[in-house]
């Protein structure tokens, strides 16, 4: 069973003719080369043709120093689609002079793999040699499919690589994952997967070389951003454009047909959803409106929920900027509520408008270490009783045991604030869980508590704990 050819990989899974444990055609058979995709055609067939991952295979790199030498690990092969994974795999059993079978999760189970476990260890039987099975989006897979590798992997029967485009650490058991090594790719640079192009267009045995095509080099450059790191997916353009050439003229209005509205990478439940959900929180924290505003539009022009957007931008309110600017927030929900009613992309000015003032205003995160601090305290204190003198006592008999004695109303006295009265249980008296930062509005909040003597560092800016 081969793996499923949309699966995401450089570039695809269909049959490499000469690739060990592939089947060469019958004797008469022919294999039309306009039945290859040109991503197939182009794949790399050995270790310095594969693009943009030098920090794996380059000269110097473990995992190149552990093929050469013929130690080839089981291993997960981590990055986004279009990086070369299933192109690595290929390589590393040729190599290696191994058998190369090929699953897809998300077609196979139990059943195929234990079908290539025995056809491995017939042909170890009857040739010695060694199989390498590779399994494409393993996260696929459930728990007892994957521990259905694990004998196999331990004794010796295969080799094994793993593909995904998910968080390893999320996406296997730890059975399987602590016998394998995890290998991460990165996506292919725009300036690599340009110099791709350019060599398809010349090659004339692998590529299209022999249709004599004409392309500017700026619409070559502009394939090589628009794909994302994903290699198949430019060469995927190149050859459809390639197919609409006039007079072996690649136009412009070609280019921007095939192209149409880019994918760009966005998983509402993988990594790169939550990575940038991260980069915009941390680009608000640091006062970059600028980048703010980026990461906020990639998102949305990506199909991020809106709602969920306005979401975490309430929550960046009240973490990061706090009583810096307590009018922010409710600036946040009024935005939300906008983009709500107006919908998008109409709406969308608002939320963006909002991030940047999120980005641009002071910071404080204050509450929020407040927060934490309090939650300790209470959590190695436990349940220390009310002072007596801040208790209810609504009947003669609480009172009679001095319930509420000696409390001092505020508003009665002196500048309204009872000098001297105490609110903390008694194992806490001095404690302050609150650290007052001198950014904006807070400021004013902090020469308040100085003055009331509330608090002896209010106004230093400091960010720990309860002190």
């Amino acid at each position: 069973m081969t793996g499923d050819p949309g699966s995401g990989d450089l570039f695809g899974d269909a049959p490499d003719p000469g690739s060990p444990g592939v089947a060469e055609p019958e004797k008469g058979a022919q294999v039309s080369r306009a039945s290859v995709p040109l991503a197939e055609r182009m794949r790399p067939r050995q270790l310095d043709d594969v693009l943009g991952q030098a920090h794996l295979l380059g000269p110097e790199a473990a995992l190149r120093r552990a093929i050469e030498v013929g130690r080839i690990p089981s291993m997960i092969l981590w990055g986004p689609p279009g990086s070369g994974k299933t192109t690595i795999a290929r390589v590393v059993a040729d190599s290696g002079a191994l058998a190369f079978a090929t699953l897809s999760a998300v077609l196979a189970g139990v059943k195929e793999v234990r079908a290539v476990v025995e056809q491995a260890r017939a042909r170890r039987a009857a040739n010695g040699q060694g199989t390498l099975l590779f399994i494409d989006e393993i996260h696929r897979f459930n728990k007892a499919q994957q521990d259905a590798l694990l004998p196999h992997v331990e004794d010796g029967t295969l080799r094994f690589i793993g593909a995904t485009t998910e968080n390893p650490s999320f996406a296997l058991n730890n059975a399987l994952l602590s016998r394998l090594r995890v290998y991460r790719l990165q996506p292919v640079p725009a300036d690599a997967i340009a110099r791709l192009l350019r060599q398809a267009l010349s090659d004339s045995v692998h590529g299209l070389g022999e249709m004599a095509l004409r392309l500017e080099d700026e619409w070559i450059e502009r394939l090589a951003n628009a794909a994302d790191g994903d290699a198949r997916r430019a060469l995927n353009w190149l050859e459809t454009a390639a197919d609409l050439a006039v007079s072996g003229e690649i136009s412009p209005d070609a280019l921007r047909a095939v192209m149409g509205s880019q994918s760009l990478q966005f998983d509402r439940q993988g990594d790169a959803f939550y990575d940038q959900v991260s980069a915009l929180h941390k680009s608000v924290r640091g006062s970059d409106p600028d980048a703010a505003a980026y990461w906020l539009v990639r998102m949305l022009d990506a199909g991020c929920d809106p709602g969920y957007l306005g979401r975490r931008l309430l929550r960046m309110a009240y973490e990061d900027i706090g009583l810096a600017e307590t009018g922010l927030a409710g600036r946040v929900l009024a935005a939300w509520e906008t983009v709500e009613r107006l919908g998008r992309p109409e709406g969308d000015l608002a939320l963006v408008q909002v991030a940047m003032e999120l980005a641009s205003a002071p910071k404080s995160n204050s509450a929020y270490v407040a927060l934490g601090a309090v939650r300790a305290a209470i959590a190695d204190s436990g349940s220390l009783p009310v002072p007596l003198h801040l208790r209810n006592a609504p009947t003669d008999l609480m009172r009679t045991e001095g319930f509420g004695a000696d409390y001092r109303y505020d508003h009665d006295e002196p500048d309204g604030f009872a000098r001297g009265q105490t609110y903390l249980p008694e194992r806490l008296l001095g404690r302050h869980f609150y650290q007052p930062r001198g950014e904006g509005t807070e400021r004013a909040l902090a020469e308040r508590l100085a003055k009331l003597g509330r608090h002896p560092k209010a106004g230093t800016g400091g960010q720990g704990g309860g002190s």
